[in-house]
């Protein structure tokens, strides 16, 4: 079943059942063949960075790092808001596997045909 999903995730260590929720949902998506992109914005673009999420373990879920990384192993891609980025001083050279800084314009081209997003 081909075609093209994204997660929309503003959240990081603030709410991390969110953020798991976010990437479960995420490779759920990858898993079904889509053409998966997680947008990482406002808080959520901390996550973007190698070790922020070791921590982060939801009762019933897999590790965070475990989900991204498993994400980005199935071929999804993590976008990463770059005036976000930007703002937060984070750092280009931590960026976990997958994950690209990009302008809302690589966004709006990605889903231009359609594609269904949920937001968290």
């Amino acid at each position: 079943m081909p075609g093209k999903f994204v997660v929309s995730l503003s959240c990081a260590k603030n709410d991390t059942d969110k953020a798991t929720v976010a990437f479960v949902i995420a490779n759920a998506a990858v898993a079904s063949d889509k053409e998966t992109v997680v947008f990482l914005s406002i808080e959520g673009t901390r996550l973007s960075q190698a070790g922020y999420a070791d921590d982060i373990h939801e009762e019933g879920f897999a590790p965070l790092r475990e989900l991204i990384a498993n994400f980005a192993a199935a071929g999804g891609t993590i976008y990463v808001c770059s005036p976000c980025f930007k703002k937060r001083g984070l750092d280009e050279g931590k960026l976990v596997p997958g994950a690209k800084i990009v302008g809302g314009a690589k966004l709006v081209e990605f889903m231009s045909d359609g594609a269904p997003s949920v937001s968290y």
